[in-house]
């Protein structure tokens, strides 16, 4: 997969987390340097613990200056273009979705490039999608997606067994990854509008 590509939905993943983030936090009325904060911590949550897992140092974004400056212009454009938005909770949960698409596939690559197996590169993936927003949760004091019934992991697993389908059968990867993204994006989404969830475990 060319370094170009894995650059372009690395940078369009950080601002989409960042934004999620971002919005989160104004939610939660946090002042600009704690949406800042959330901001930051969605975003490079899930690739720093990756990132520890692997035993990749010092973690990816401490050496990408470039990355820092996306996860700032997200969270700027939320704070002063947020009060435009008249459904912030539709932009913050598009914003989620994509992010779980984009970081899953950088996860998955990450651990490609290391020579990992199938079901530790889609481990790693689901990590690198959805620990950001497990960090943004804790830190907001909220119950993380991830632990609820809602269709969020499962999501990233399913895009992760998806594209190594498509490798397998011999599909470029930029365009499985591209199909991979859009299907976690749209599963999430279709998801929530359909209240589809995980069966309960437990009884009342």
């Amino acid at each position: 997969m060319p370094v170009s590509f894995i650059t372009v939905i690395d940078f369009l993943g950080t601002f989409s987390f960042a934004v999620a983030g971002a919005f989160a936090a104004m939610e939660k009325k946090l002042d600009p340097f704690g949406v800042l904060i959330i901001a930051f911590a969605t975003a490079v949550g899930g690739g720093t613990i990756r990132d520890l897992l692997i035993g990749e140092m010092p973690v990816a974004w401490l050496g990408n200056t470039a990355g820092i400056y996306v996860i700032f212009a997200g969270a700027l454009a939320a704070i002063f273009f947020g009060s435009y938005l008249k459904k912030m909770d539709r932009m913050l949960f598009l914003s989620d979705a994509m992010g779980l698409g984009l970081f899953t596939m950088i996860g998955i690559q990450k651990g490609l490039d290391h020579g990992f197996s199938t079901g530790i590169s889609i481990m790693l993936g689901t990590i690198t999608g959805c620990f950001g927003g497990v960090l943004r949760d804790v830190l907001l004091n909220n119950v993380p997606l991830i632990f609820q019934k809602e269709i969020y992991a499962s999501a990233s697993i399913a895009g992760g067994l998806l594209f190594f389908l498509l490798v397998r059968i011999e599909m470029a990867a930029p365009f499985a990854s591209s199909i991979c993204i859009l299907f976690i994006f749209l599963v999430r989404v279709l998801a929530v509008r359909w209240n589809w969830s995980l069966p309960k475990l437990y009884v009342k």
